[in-house]
């Protein structure tokens, strides 16, 4: 595909609120969420040439943002940042109507737990598709998304 600006700013404006509501339930913080999407979204935009179809546009930038995240996660535990459960709490930034109440519900998953229900919700993916981003078996996704539904309903009860 043609690295064509207009294309990738219209493309861009129909997932931006899903893509920020993602990296916010993994990374539990609105700046190093926005720093994450910001990021995925220069990559995306450099490397759109390799893009082939307009259509796995979405999915091809919430890999790419999934991969961004995981990256900043783990650079963040090697300088010995503080670990995600001791971060600022979600809600101090712009949320794009992310209720609080579901903000905090995802507060009790674990990372992996917020990946996939963040995939799934805000991404719209499969277990299959999920299992190929994460690089999981498409059985342990089911499961852990399972687990992470039953979570987030008896936070929210």
């Amino acid at each position: 595909m043609k690295r064509d600006e207009q294309t990738f700013i219209s493309l861009y404006e129909k997932v931006y609120k899903e893509l920020y509501r993602y990296a916010l339930c993994i990374m539990r913080n609105p700046h190093d969420a926005e720093d994450c999407v910001s990021e995925a979204v220069l990559k995306a935009y450099e490397k759109m040439a390799s893009l082939r179809a307009e259509e796995a546009f979405k999915s091809w930038i919430f890999t790419i943002l999934a991969n961004v995240c995981k990256k900043k996660l783990k650079d963040m535990s090697k300088r010995g940042e503080e670990t995600i459960e001791g971060r600022e709490e979600v809600g101090s930034s712009v949320n794009y109507d992310l209720p609080l109440d579901l903000q905090k519900a995802f507060m009790v998953l674990s990372n992996q737990e917020r990946q996939i229900i963040g995939l799934s919700v805000y991404g719209g993916y499969n277990s299959t598709e999920i299992a190929a981003i994460l690089k999981l078996n498409q059985n342990t996704v089911r499961s852990k998304r399972s687990r992470a539904y039953a979570r987030l309903r008896l936070f929210l009860e």
